[in-house]
């Protein structure tokens, strides 16, 4: 495991060198990598796999493959090249390709070829020039189901519309981790859950065993990042404690070290764990999280903690 070093000002802690593996999907993931890419081959994003809506629902509902458009849009946020990052999220209109991403159908061509899913990310971020690394949590395909009472809800397009929390969530399939992504896991300082759709982007890679055990099993310090906006859906009506909760009911060996959430959101009261509230939102969309902003109170919060 990497030393982690803080460079110290009045008033401010900046990260210098940190491990950090960031778990999560799409947007939310894709703005933490962005915040930390200085951190180069010492930044490993673990990305959810299981998404069943857009165009990778359309790949999906016709192959078995594994969701490439979390990926697609993660690795687009670390890319170097901006005419590669406009690419690989070309849209088509019209036609038998309307509305399919041009970097999903690459990957699953790839796929197609015989390619592994970790393989294909590791071609495509040498392309881009990308140094940090990026794993798809299976390389398996596996979809989310949730129960509610008598109720089963099948697939995250579904679960985002659940008008409630469901009492609990599993993979459809037993799936491993790649080894890679594990050793990732083994080898960082700090792992950071969110932000993103608290069950459909965070959750996923958790149902994942293997990624499960490695995370309770490492030294690392385990921050949950809490969105600014509310949330669509069946985490609507449910506070940051509730959905903490959920986490660890699910989870119940996992060990949350650090939580760090905007200025309004309840406060916690969980047994060793830092709560940081602080103003994070970005001054044109309030619900997103400034990277300055976001990077400087991680900073502080990882140095209370490690």
């Amino acid at each position: 495991m990497s030393p982690i070093q803080l460079n110290t000002a009045p008033n401010k802690m900046q990260l210098k060198y940190v491990n950090i593996v960031a778990i999560g999907g799409g947007h939310g993931l894709g703005k933490v990598l962005n915040t930390f890419a200085e951190l180069g081959s010492n930044l490993t994003g673990i990305v959810a796999t299981t998404d069943n809506g857009g165009s990778t629902g359309k790949l999906r509902a016709e192959n078995a493959t594994i969701a490439w458009g979390d990926l697609r849009n993660c690795i687009t946020h670390l890319a170097q090249s901006q005419l590669g990052s406009d690419l690989l999220n070309y849209r088509f209109k019209n036609g038998e390709l309307d509305q399919h991403c041009l970097g999903n159908l690459i990957f699953f061509a790839l796929e197609q070829l015989k390619v592994k899913p970790v393989e294909i990310m590791e071609i495509v971020r040498r392309l881009l020039k990308i140094e940090s690394r990026l794993y798809p949590m299976t390389e398996q395909p596996s979809d989310l189901i949730a129960y509610s009472g008598s109720i089963v809800t099948h697939g995250e397009v579904a679960i985002d519309s659940l008008p409630n929390m469901p009492d609990r969530m599993h993979l459809t399939s037993e799936v491993t981790a790649p080894a890679r992504a594990l050793r990732a896991i083994n080898n960082a300082n700090v792992i950071l859950l969110g932000p993103g759709s608290f069950l459909t982007s965070v959750m996923p890679a958790l149902l994942v065993d293997d990624i499960y055990r490695a995370i309770v099993s490492s030294d690392a310090k385990v921050i949950f990042i809490d969105n600014l906006g509310v949330e669509h859906g069946a985490c609507a009506k449910s506070t940051l404690p509730q959905r903490l909760a959920w986490l660890l009911n699910t989870c119940p060996d996992l060990k949350i070290s650090g939580v760090l959430s905007g200025l309004h959101s309840e406060p916690l009261n969980i047994a060793g764990c830092r709560h940081l509230m602080a103003e994070l939102s970005d001054k044109d969309v309030q619900y997103r999280h400034d990277e300055t902003k976001l990077k400087s109170k991680l900073s502080e919060l990882i140095s209370a903690i490690v």
